[in-house]
């Protein structure tokens, strides 16, 4: 015996239908294949979710359920007024999920089990949006700190002239002739009986008005938006942000799919980057590395001053604690790591020279020494 419906949606029985539509957004996202990779209890559920609602917002699918209830709670003569999921002979085939049984009468026959091929019968109910994706340069400083933006995105969005359902509806208060109405039609393979949804209302349970003219039948349209989107702190090139619900609407009224955004950060004239770490060269003169000093450094708060102990070497690199990149999610800060690079004075000047070649005397030493030792 089947579930349910109302219990698989969690909403009671008096519910409305935008409570219903309510309630299988919010479990199809959850329960979603795409967003559950791999597992097979989320799968099941999902299409237990999918037939749930298939029924429930139809209206005329749905008081056929509330009057027959469950498989085998159908009373003689009731014919093809069975709930979606019951074999003719009596077994109860949706523990099987609905696309997965399908499918396996389609590898099996080669087309699904109502003889219409996997493309239309994909189209019977409501499925979930495709998703988007977008890529987006940031400049360098953007991505470090953060920014709210906007981007004109085209998207598919929801039919406004047929309510998403991509027919006129002049006949959908006509139910369907071969099922009654139930959406569900009895095919035989040799000695195996199993139900389907019906090949001529596709699932629905009523006769479908002609095509849309403004979506050509598909339910949803083409559109372009300026949606706004928040890129937090500390993004980097390759990262990507999530925006929920702005992919394509679904086919039927399904839920939507969702934005990825992709960035690409722009380089940065002084500051290189290395994860959450910036790396930063700094020229500093003959004397200051002698003698020792106090210099200044920039970094993305401000200048920074650093002491340069005497006897600095060309290349020694100094630490500037939680000067560098925020961690995505506000998880710390790193650092900005200075390197020095000394600076000759300029060889024009005279009395430059002289001064050296006065500093090669009295310090007469060999830097290259121990390495021509080796």
């Amino acid at each position: 015996m089947s579930r349910d419906y109302y219990q698989i949606l969690g909403v009671e029985r008096k519910s409305e239908t935008a409570e219903i539509k309510k309630a299988y957004r919010k479990l199809a996202r959850k329960y979603h294949p795409d967003l559950n990779p791999g597992d097979k209890s989320s799968e099941a559920k999902f299409k237990e979710i999918q037939e749930a609602y298939s029924v429930l917002s139809d209206s005329k699918k749905r008081s056929q359920y509330d009057q027959f209830g469950f498989a085998g709670d159908v009373p003689p003569g009731a014919g093809s007024g069975r709930p979606a999921g019951a074999g003719f002979d009596g077994f109860d085939y949706s523990d099987f999920g609905t696309s997965s049984f399908q499918d396996f009468f389609e590898n099996l026959f080669g087309r699904g089990g109502g003889g219409r091929p996997a493309s239309a019968r994909s189209s019977n109910g409501p499925n979930r949006g495709e998703d988007l994706t977008y890529t987006m340069t940031l400049g360098f400083e953007d991505a470090i700190r953060g920014v709210q933006t906007r981007i004109k995105l085209n998207r598919l969005v929801p039919c406004s002239s047929c309510g998403a359902t991509g027919s006129t509806g002049r006949e959908s208060d006509r139910p369907c002739p071969t099922c009654g109405g139930s959406g569900r039609a009895a095919m035989q393979r040799g000695f195996m009986k199993f139900s389907s949804p019906c090949p001529t209302c596709g699932g629905t349970g009523a006769l479908r008005g002609a095509d849309c003219r403004d979506c050509n039948g598909q339910g949803r349209r083409s559109t372009t938006e300026l949606i706004r989107v928040r890129i937090p702190a500390g993004v980097d090139t390759g990262s990507k942000v999530r925006i929920p619900e702005k992919g394509n609407a679904g086919p039927r009224d399904g839920p939507p799919g969702d934005l990825f955004i992709t960035l690409d950060v722009a380089s940065h004239p002084v500051f290189k980057r290395e994860g959450v770490n910036l790396h930063i060269k700094v020229p500093i003169t003959v004397p200051e590395a002698t003698m020792g000093s106090r210099i200044d450094v920039p970094t993305l708060d401000g200048p920074e001053t650093i002491k340069i102990p005497p006897g600095t070497k060309s290349g020694q690199k100094f630490r500037l604690r939680e000067k560098g990149v925020p961690a995505v999610g506000g998880r710390g800060r790193g650092d900005e790591i200075v390197e020095v690079a000394i600076v000759p004075p300029s060889f024009k000047d005279q009395r430059v020279r002289d001064l050296m070649k006065e500093l090669e005397r009295i310090a007469p030493e060999n830097p290259r020494r121990e390495a021509e030792e080796r």
